[in-house]
């Protein structure tokens, strides 16, 4: 059975805010399969880091997903609503059929005292497809110096 390589809950974090930071593909963050290093590539410069002339090389490195592929964008909205706030359903529908949407939606939660709830819930709904998202692709999550 092959050897899981280690890598940081911050650092897979850092790599899915990264590649998050603006529409898909737009920035990428790279996790090595063999070291778990990450490697950032942004279309708007190198930001001077050097990148491995492999670096699209799937072998031997992984590009991080953007959150809405692991269902961490309007569908996670949804989902909260539904168990959380469901006499606000409705109306969020509405909201995400609009420009600014993710703005709004934070807005209504704000009025609803219901923002620290979506956070809480943001962030477990995040830490547990992070952690599927690394399994699934060889990766242990926990502090490099266990090792």
């Amino acid at each position: 059975m092959a050897t899981l390589v280690l890598i940081n809950m911050a650092d897979l974090e850092a790599a899915l805010d990264w590649s998050s930071a603006g529409d898909p593909f737009e920035n990428q963050a790279f996790i090595d399969r063999l070291t778990g290093s990450l490697h950032f590539q942004s279309l708007h410069g190198d930001f001077g880091e050097e990148l491995p002339e492999d670096i699209e090389d799937g072998t031997h490195y992984i590009a991080m997903p953007h959150r809405n592929d692991l269902d961490l964008g309007r569908e996670l909205v949804f989902e909260f609503a539904s168990s959380k706030a469901p006499q606000l359903e409705a109306q969020l529908h509405s909201v995400f059929r609009q420009k600014g949407a993710y703005g709004k939606f934070k807005a209504i939660l704000e009025r609803a005292h219901l923002l620290e709830q979506w956070y809480e819930f943001e962030g477990a709904a995040t830490k547990a497809a992070l952690l599927r998202w690394a399994e699934d692709n060889g990766f242990a999550v926990g502090r490099k110096s266990d090792a």
